[in-house]
């Protein structure tokens, strides 16, 4: 099948430039009218009217492609004034697909086992193919396994052991994959043979790949292997070498594909593909290799040369094999001349440079993969002298006895010569350098004056004037110094100096080589100088401050400088290097080395420890006493046994104690037998028939050594003999001996001593306790309950003996709930000591409660009295005294209040309490009446506070609102003034 279509070429992509190359030499070419040429297989198109090629902005069109005329290799050639660059070639191919004959083919016999290939042979075509058969009518597919195989090569159908699932018609279907056509071929039958069974053979591989096969870089390969066998042989693959494939690699279609994606230099070598079965194996091998096509990497640049001056342009390419050069010049081939144009190494020199050598040149980097192309243009000048953009400065400053350059370059090509002159005369005996710029060295007054630069070549002539003014040299007046300070002292660091007085002069310190930035260092720099002297003061300077300061001076004209040391003395640095040795149960070696002394003698030391029992480092004892500053060593003592310590040395010196050196590594104290007993040995209590012994536990850092533990030991009154009893918990802080046989509340001697794994160490003091008591045995009599308001109960009792020899009171305990309550949950409340009577709070108003009465001691509680029931009184009046009014002179005070009356749930009103205070004084005084109004005598010379409450059997009502009476000064006639609303001011 045969279609007709056309084709673009666009004359910008077939540039194979950089990206900034081709942008350039486009927008370089399109600055004026463009021509453009094209060329097929090295021979020009020729556009005309009615043809099939036009040429349109530089792209060429070909219409009504053919593809026995129009495929080729083609080249386009751009030109303008400046030259004429080539393309890179672009290659040509037009796709297409033709049908199959339509011929029958013949059937194909095998028998069962037998290995069988059924060939595709695709039409004539262009462009890449996939295959794929169809096994009897569409869409039923043949489907690839370790036993089918369809070449992607070929096309053919590969079937390794027919059995008779397989007899059929197969057709062969192939894809374009560029047009996407697709066209059948004729079915072919595959019969099975009447003669037998094909009995077992070894591998027969008839789908190999090539014994030498070039590969791209960055291109994908599929390597394709299979073969016929009965039994179906099984494909493997390996690389001759021996080396592991990468994790790239990609093993498919039943292992008969080896896939490398992205193919690099590290993937070429020798691959094997191996076929075994049963019966046997077969194996084919073929050679990888690695080509890629020239890539630029290097290229050259745009040029504007002056006339007889040279050119060197580099051109560098990577490739494999390596690339070759040569330089096309307007399109054609660059002749060379030994003495004057030559390329080597890809790299193209030209000396001596003419206005002929003006145009567009190409680097052309080529290899049998390809080739590449780098552009670019070459502009010679030729100009009279110009100072328009280089005029000589109008003014430049030098200092006496200095050096000066004045630089002269103006643009001329070619270049000429350059004269100088002072005011009218010629200047002769000068230092003119090889760029035309004058040196003037060792400058007096003399030489200052008005300098003309003339250049002149073949062209023309041409000049430039300036000014050069001396100045009399700046000088730093302040010697160098050494200064010598202290921690925490300030001090100023000088830097004065003479100069022409007609400059403006800058001072920069440094310190240590480092730029100070003034009011960023902390605010302990700060510039203290006049407007002629760069004077700087450090305040509170520290130790890190120690080091050499600069003064920079400068000016338009010249600079100087002048340096400072500085040394601070401080307190010393921290001692090094502690060492601990020879510990035993009380006493270590420390030893250290000195740290920096910071400029002041080291006077002493000391030496601190620490535990991790202790709150932080405390002052250790040592031998000698005292550490004088050659003392490197000193026996510590006094430690206690089985201790972890650390140590670490301070050193002092003129200034003070300086920073403590590092800790010394961990160390423990030997063990020893425990001296320290427990203190406050006491006890007593416990439940019927026990001995409760108690003491304070002896810390962790007075046990002296592990396995520490307690002994107890104790004795009746009387008896003559000690029983004891171990205790090995350290944290241990009471014993118990239970035994039947104890007296009720008897006296017993105990002491309680320590031990350790070293042994036993001492017992503490002797001590008396009691056994346990037995717990009361009576329950209170005549209990009495009586209702004392809303919300409390009293109640009274008998008591009971308060001690016997068997037994003590140690108080009561209530027990009360209501009837909604189960006794089980009642609330308690108890007494300490021999009281009588109790008064139960924060009841519910006119709610009944029972409640009963037990003693208590140490053992536990006696039984209890008998239930009481009482009923709280009805709640107090919920209404506030309301309407107060008074009446105030400087003695008296006269108060008048509504009458409360309580609501029908609530206590009767029996009376009224007012509490009254002074407002800056806390105490506060209470009177009762039983009427609505209440006369005070109280002198008026303070401002008073007053409240009121009903008063019923239920307790008190709810409070009036606080009332403030303000002092009455100087006036004997009365205040009168009505409060229902005075103050929200906190309840009395």
């Amino acid at each position: 099948m045969m279609m007709t279509f056309s084709v673009v070429l666009l004359f910008l992509i077939l540039f194979h430039d950089p990206p900034r190359n081709a942008d350039n030499t486009c927008a370089l070419l399109t600055h004026e009218f463009m021509f453009y040429r094209w060329k097929m297989n090295d021979s020009f198109v020729s556009p005309r009217p009615g043809s099939r090629y036009a040429v349109s902005g530089g792209n060429l069109r070909i219409s009504q492609l053919n593809k026995e005329e129009d495929v080729g290799i083609y080249q386009c050639l751009a030109s303008n004034s400046f030259g004429t660059i080539l393309s890179r070639e672009a290659s040509l191919h037009i796709a297409y697909l033709e049908d199959f004959k339509t011929q029958r083919r013949s059937p194909v016999r095998v028998r069962e086992g037998q290995g069988v290939v059924l060939l595709c042979g695709p039409p004539p075509h262009m462009g890449e193919l996939t295959f794929s058969w169809i096994f009897n009518e569409y869409p039923s597919f043949v489907k690839q396994d370790t036993r089918r195989f369809v070449s992607q090569k070929t096309g053919n159908l590969y079937i390794a052991k027919v059995e008779p699932s397989d007899v059929g018609n197969y057709t062969c279907v192939v894809t374009n994959m560029v047009t996407k056509s697709r066209v059948q071929g004729p079915p072919t039958s595959l019969v099975l043979r009447s003669d037998g069974n094909m009995g077992e053979y070894e591998p027969k591989i008839e789908v190999q790949f090539p014994e030498a096969l070039s590969v791209a870089k960055g291109l994908t390969i599929k390597l394709e292997c299979f073969a016929l066998g009965n039994p179906v042989p099984a494909i493997s693959w390996r690389r001759v070498d021996g080396a592991p494939f990468s994790r790239k690699v990609d093993v498919s279609s039943a292992s008969s594909v080896l896939e490398i994606p992205y193919f690099q230099q590290e993937d070429a070598g020798q691959y094997e593909c191996i076929a075994e079965n049963s019966r046997g194996k077969n194996s084919v091998k073929g050679k990888l290799s690695f080509y890629a096509p020239p890539h630029l990497l290097e290229t050259p640049q745009d040029t504007q040369k002056a006339i007889d001056d040279s050119l060197l342009w580099e051109c560098k390419a990577s490739g494999k094999p390596k690339p070759s050069y040569k330089w096309l010049k307007n399109g054609e081939p660059l002749e060379t001349f030994e003495d004057r144009i030559q390329v080597i190494n890809g790299a193209l020199s030209i000396s001596t440079l003419t206005l002929s050598d003006t145009g567009m040149y190409q680097c052309v980097a080529e290899n049998r993969y390809g080739r590449v192309f780098a552009n670019a243009e070459l502009r010679i000048i030729a100009v009279a002298p110009d100072f328009s953009d280089s005029m000589l400065k109008a003014q430049t400053l030098a200092r006496q006895g200095g050096d000066v350059l004045i630089e002269c370059r103006p643009r001329m090509s070619p270049r000429g010569m350059i004269s100088w002159r002072k005011g009218k005369e010629a200047l002769r005996e000068i230092s003119v350098l090889d760029n035309g710029s004058l040196r003037i060295s060792n400058i007096t007054k003399l030489d200052a004056g008005l300098y003309t630069c003339v250049a002149r070549n073949q062209f023309g002539v041409a000049s430039s004037a300036g000014a050069l003014v001396v100045k009399e040299p700046t000088i730093i007046t302040t010697k160098a110094a050494q200064l010598d300070v202290t921690v925490g002292e300030s001090v100023v660091l000088p830097c004065q100096v003479s100069r022409d007085p007609s400059l403006d002069v800058r001072f920069t310190w440094f310190f240590n080589e480092q730029l100070i930035n003034f009011g960023n260092q902390d605010s302990y720099f700060e510039k203290v100088g006049g407007r002629f002297a760069g004077d700087i003061m450090i305040r509170n300077i520290q130790l890190r401050h120690a080091g050499r300061y600069t003064c920079a001076v400068q000016t338009n004209v010249d600079s100087a400088s002048i340096a400072t040391d500085v040394v601070v003395r401080g307190a010393p640095g921290p001692p090094l290097d502690i060492q601990v040795d020879h510990v035993t149960e009380s006493t270590a070696f420390v030893s250290w080395s000195p740290g920096p002394d910071n400029h002041s003698p080291i006077s002493k030391y000391a030496v601190q420890a620490r535990t991790p029992f202790s709150l932080g480092w405390q002052a250790v004892q040592t031998v000698p006493e005292i550490l004088g500053r050659n003392q490197l060593a000193a026996r510590v003592t006094d430690l206690s046994p089985w201790v972890e310590y650390e140590f670490r040395v301070l050193a002092t010196n003129a200034i003070g104690t300086g920073e403590p050196s590092k800790p010394s590594r961990k160390i423990r104290t030997k063990d020893t037998l425990p001296r320290i007993t427990p203190a406050r040995v006491g006890g007593g209590g416990g439940s019927r028939s026990e001995l409760v012994i108690t003491w304070e536990p002896v810390p962790e850092e007075m046990q002296s050594g592990p396995g520490f533990g307690y002994v107890v030991a104790f004795r009746p009154h009387g008896a003559q003999s000690w029983m004891q009893a171990a205790v090995t918990s350290p944290d241990a802080s009471r014993y118990i001996f239970k035994n039947e046989s104890i007296p009720p509340f008897s006296p017993f001697y105990v002491k309680v001593g320590v031990y350790n794994n070293r042994g036993e160490g001492p017992f503490g003091p002797v001590t008396t306790i009691y056994s346990a008591e037995e717990e009361p045995s009576r329950a209170p009599s005549r209990v009495r309950a009586k209702s004392l308001s809303a919300s409390e109960v009293e109640l009274s009792w008998k008591p009971l003996p308060w001690s016997t020899s068997k037994r003590r009171i140690m108080g009561y305990e209530l027990r009360y709930w209501t009837k909604t309550q189960r006794q089980d949950t009642a609330s308690v409340m108890r007494t300490v000591g021999n009281k009588t009577v109790a008064v139960i709070r924060g009841l519910d108003s006119r709610t009944a409660y029972h409640i009963t009465l037990r003693a208590y001691n140490s053992a536990g509680t006696g039984p209890d009295s008998a239930v009481v029931n009482i009923t709280t009184k009805r709640p107090p009046p919920s209404r506030a005294p309301a309407k107060v009014m008074w009446n105030a002179t400087n003695s008296k005070i006269i108060l008048k209040w509504d009458q409360v009356k309580a609501l029908e749930n609530e206590s009767e009103v029996m009376g009224y309490k007012v509490f009254y205070k002074q407002s800056r004084h806390n105490r506060q005084s209470v009177v009762e009446t039983n009427r609505t109004s209440l006369e005070l005598a109280l002198p008026v010379d303070e401002d008073y506070i007053i409240q009121i409450k009903a008063v019923s059997e239920g307790g008190e009502g709810r409070s009036s609102r606080l009332i403030t009476i303000p002092r009455i000064a100087g006036h004997v006639s009365s205040v009168h003034c009505c409060t229902i609303s005075v103050s929200s001011r906190r309840a009395l």
